[in-house]
């Protein structure tokens, strides 16, 4: 059985990114690298929220990105979801954006949140935060990693 990954936002755009400096060009290889060799050692989920933000403003690239995520499925966001949102928020763990991420995540049991939101999201100061509301609510506790985390030994 595949371990289940929740992907974020930040992955699909960052596959595609092109801005030029080094650590914008190191995820950028990152993401190429996990998702080129090692994605399909894992069950890719994402949700309408994810199709939503990628779907906002113009940006370069933005049919090639959201293309990478057409065939993945959709978890649903029902209203256990936005009622997690709402504590998540309440409780100054994140901003509704990402908490939506991390809710979908908890609810549907993935193991794998994979983001490049290091500031709500893949930030070890918060993860503990995260981890008791999450066992206060009863919910699973996802594992919220980047790409290169995925990657294990194998980046270069």
């Amino acid at each position: 059985m595949k371990l289940k990954v929740y992907v974020e936002s930040t992955i699909p755009s960052f596959y595609h990114e092109v801005r030029t400096e080094p650590d914008m060009v190191a995820r950028r290889d990152w993401t190429r690298q996990w998702w080129d060799e090692r994605s399909e050692d894992y069950e890719l989920v994402t949700s309408l929220a994810v199709i939503d933000e990628l779907s906002r403003g113009d940006y370069p690239g933005k049919s090639d990105v959201l293309g990478l995520m057409e065939n993945l499925p959709l978890l649903p966001i029902e209203e256990p979801i936005a009622e997690i949102v709402r504590t998540y928020v309440l409780h100054k763990v994140m901003p509704s954006d990402p908490a939506l991420h991390l809710a979908a995540a908890s609810f549907h049991k993935c193991d794998f949140l994979l983001t490049w939101n290091s500031r709500h999201l893949a930030n070890a100061n918060k993860f503990a935060q995260i981890r008791r509301v999450n066992i206060r609510l009863g919910l699973f506790v996802p594992l919220i990693v980047t790409p290169l985390e995925l990657l294990g030994g194998d980046a270069a």
